[in-house]
Parts: C-alpha cells; sequence; structure tokens
C-alpha cells in the first residue's frame, strides 16, 4: 500500500503542504514538522481515561434541578428522558438520550477500540477503522445537546416564585466528558491506523 510515509514525504499539520522527509520545517507557515503527530496514543488514552471520570458523576448525579412552588426535584439525565417519555415527549426523549448517552458511550468505545489496535501493532482494515474515526469526529459536537436543552431551559424559564429551573452538578461533569472525548478524537492519528495497514 502507498503512503505518504512510504514516498518519504511529510505533510505539516498546520497546512497540510508536503514536504520530504529529512524537511525540518515548513516553508509555508513554519511550523515544525513530524512524520506523525507527537505522543498520539499517549494522549488519546490519556484524554479518555479522564472523559470516562467524568461520565460516573455526569450520569450518577443529577443535571437539572426544577423547582416548582417551592418544591424542587431533581433529575438524572435518564431521569429527563423518562419525565419527558412519561409527558409523551418522545421526539425529544428519544434525542436527547441518542445525543447525551448513546452517542457518549459509543464514542469512548470506538476511540478505546482505535487506539488499543493501533497499539497492538498490528495488521488491521485501516480503511474501516479510517472510517469509523471519521464518523466519531462528525458525530462529536452533537453530544453536548443535553447541555444546550439544560441552558435554553434555565434561560427561558424564568417564572420566579412558581418555577425555576437550575443547572444540577452533573452539567459540568458531562460537559467535561465531551470536551474531553472531543480532545481525544483531535489527539488521534488516524496516519497510524495506515502506517500499521503498510
Amino acid at each position: 500500500m502507498k503512503t505518504a510515509a512510504s514516498a518519504g514525504l511529510v505533510a505539516c499539520l498546520r497546512c497540510t503542504r508536503t514536504w520530504p522527509a529529512e524537511t525540518q520545517r515548513c516553508g509555508l507557515c513554519d511550523k515544525r514538522l513530524h512524520p506523525r503527530i507527537p505522543h498520539s496514543l499517549q494522549a488519546t488514552t490519556a484524554l479518555l481515561l479522564t472523559a470516562v471520570v467524568c461520565y460516573l458523576p455526569a450520569n450518577l448525579l443529577p443535571i437539572m434541578q426544577t423547582t416548582q412552588l417551592g418544591q424542587t426535584q431533581s433529575n438524572t439525565i435518564i431521569g429527563g428522558v423518562l419525565v419527558l417519555w412519561e409527558y409523551g415527549a418522545y421526539p425529544t426523549a428519544l434525542v436527547i438520550f441518542t445525543a447525551s448517552v448513546v452517542i457518549p458511550v459509543a464514542k469512548l468505545l470506538a476511540l478505546g477500540w482505535l487506539s488499543w489496535n493501533t497499539a497492538r501493532r498490528e495488521n488491521v482494515p485501516a480503511d474501516r477503522h479510517s472510517a469509523l474515526f471519521r464518523t466519531v469526529e462528525l458525530i462529536g459536537s452533537w453530544s453536548m445537546v443535553d447541555v444546550f436543552v439544560v441552558a435554553l431551559l434555565v434561560a427561558l424559564v424564568r417564572m420566579s416564585g412558581i418555577l425555576t429551573i437550575a443547572p444540577g452538578p452533573a452539567a459540568l461533569a458531562f460537559c467535561g466528558l465531551v470536551v474531553f472525548t472531543m480532545l481525544a478524537a483531535r489527539a488521534f492519528d488516524p496516519r497510524l491506523l495506515w502506517d500499521r495497514a503498510a
């Protein structure tokens, strides 16, 4: 399989211009050239472990606190989905469940799988793994929809004394989960998959 590395070329990570492999700095943007992102697997693994640590409080603690006529009710992500389902808001419940539960777990598993396969230094189907990585990158930002819903409710529902909505402690952990998985996806160098295949 012909790759840029096997052809003796290196690409600038900033402007993507290719240069001969012995070139030290990009002649276009003056960035130091590396054949691969330095310490990509280590950074990806560290960020994934941090995201896993954020995952537990994000799902166990309440993400939203509703106070109505002096009575406070707290809901976790799953609890909020169940409440929406009971009220008949099926599309909203499905969107929040998919974006806040399914997608983060899928991203963690996919990035963990890619990192593990790359670290094993075995032949892997690089085209399929690259497609998986592109999918993870594509759906990455949609995980924030639950935080956006809470933020919108906090901003829109301001009936003082009757109904107030405030974000719970899980909102910060959930933001951390999403941000760290997005950073892990950025730290992972998919060209390593092609190196293994080659």
